[in-house]
């Protein structure tokens, strides 16, 4: 043991030097790149990375042309995006030198195995998807992300059917989308931070309605069994739930279901008790850290569990930072945990927290989880720029 020990410290060490010299490093300005603004690393549509201060000083001042230092391929700098796994492994590597907790195994009464089966998108398919939902009459799944065309509906097989919702400025395009939801009538209901708006369309992409200028930052967005949506707003901390005529794209009523939450993002409605999950994302004090709280409501909003980063450390050997949160078939919740790239079951809310991991390899950032009716668990992993499909075996 300690051989194995004492060997894998230098050749950590080194694999460390080489992702810092080959992947870290603007190889036009030989800068490394960072999260500040300057240094950000920055996708060109041919797939190299560049960082964005080397963008704006190739770009023409008025046009904004540009050609890809390496591949020369033509493009806008406005057409540049953030690459997100860069900025991972910058996060990653933080860390990687200092030993890790050691996995928790998991509790005897945990779900079984889950098995990655398959998994379909990939770089130039999806580029730094950020939303997931599932079409409930068509099986089909819809993903959100940084591409031309925001909206991507893939089949039963993983190929792109159909895409729409053009990156633009008009009140039909989309600018930055965070979440999706797809209603019982296979509306596509889409969160816009770019111009803080609801967006809705029909499933072939013909916009139905736009509602704006009642959200501060609507973000995380779930349809009700009654066809209702719901949306967090992160920036006023609250929770509204939409009625809406979706044939005739009407807004028939808006009802603030909670207030003074606390950054909260992602949310999730139990189909089996009708139980609302939030995650928030509060500020550690004094840090600036941003740390996360599960707390979930019953359809009455009455809250009936709780847990937070905190509590979760008296369970888990290391923190967990929740990404996204679903529910399963028996009315478990269950988050994706971007810390140690996991996704764990917190059990029913009324025995918080009953910590199960069921998937603890194979992700690189889930950011959104949705079950399909035949138990299947879908994983959506931002670093790798693809949805991923897991098999439930429930024992």
């Amino acid at each position: 043991m300690g051989a194995e020990a004492s060997g894998s410290g230098p050749a950590l060490r080194e694999l460390v030097r080489e992702a810092e010299t080959s992947l870290l490093e603007c190889k036009v300005c030989f800068e490394r790149f960072g999260h500040r603004q300057q240094r950000r690393p920055r996708n060109l549509p041919c797939g190299h990375v560049v960082c964005l201060a080397c963008v704006a000083a190739l770009a023409h001042p008025r046009t904004l042309a540009l050609e890809c230092p390496f591949c020369r391929r033509a493009c806008r700098g406005c057409d540049t995006s953030d690459c997100l796994p860069v900025l991972h492994l910058l996060e990653l590597l933080g860390s990687a030198l200092r030993p890790a907790p050691a996995a928790p195994r998991a509790a005897p009464s945990a779900p079984g195995v889950l098995t990655c089966h398959h998994a379909f998108g990939g770089w130039g398919t999806l580029v730094n998807p950020t939303g997931l939902a599932l079409c409930p009459k068509t099986g089909r799944v819809v993903v959100v992300h940084d591409g031309r065309r925001r909206v991507k509906i893939f089949d039963a097989g993983g190929g792109c059917a159909h895409q729409f919702g053009e990156k633009g400025d008009a009140a039909q395009d989309i600018r930055y989308p965070l979440d999706v939801t797809v209603t019982n009538d296979c509306h596509v209901v889409v969160t816009d931070a770019g111009d803080r708006s609801i967006k809705v369309f029909d499933f072939f992409g013909q916009i139905k309605l736009v509602i704006g200028g009642q959200f501060s930052l609507p973000w995380g967005v779930e349809t009700t069994p009654q066809n209702g949506v719901m949306v967090t707003d992160a920036e006023a901390g609250s929770l509204h739930l939409l009625e809406i005529d979706f044939p005739e794209g009407v807004l028939r009523r808006t009802e603030r279901l909670q207030t003074h939450l606390c950054h909260p993002r992602g949310v999730a409605v139990s189909w089996l008790t009708g139980a609302i999950a939030v995650l928030e994302h509060p500020l550690a004090v004094g840090t600036g850290a941003c740390s996360t709280t599960v707390k979930v409501f019953s359809s009455s909003m009455q809250l009936i569990g709780q847990v937070d980063a905190f509590g979760l450390s008296l369970f888990f050997p290391s923190k967990i930072t929740a990404s996204a949160v679903t529910f399963d078939h028996q009315g478990n919740v269950i988050v994706a945990d971007t810390s140690n790239l996991a996704v764990v079951c917190l059990g029913k809310p009324e025995e918080f927290p009953v910590l199960k991991p069921i998937i603890s390899h194979g992700l690189s950032h889930p950011v959104a989880l949705t079950f399909t009716k035949e138990n299947s668990l879908l994983v959506l992993d931002s670093a790798a720029h693809s949805i991923k499909v897991y098999k439930v075996d429930w024992g």
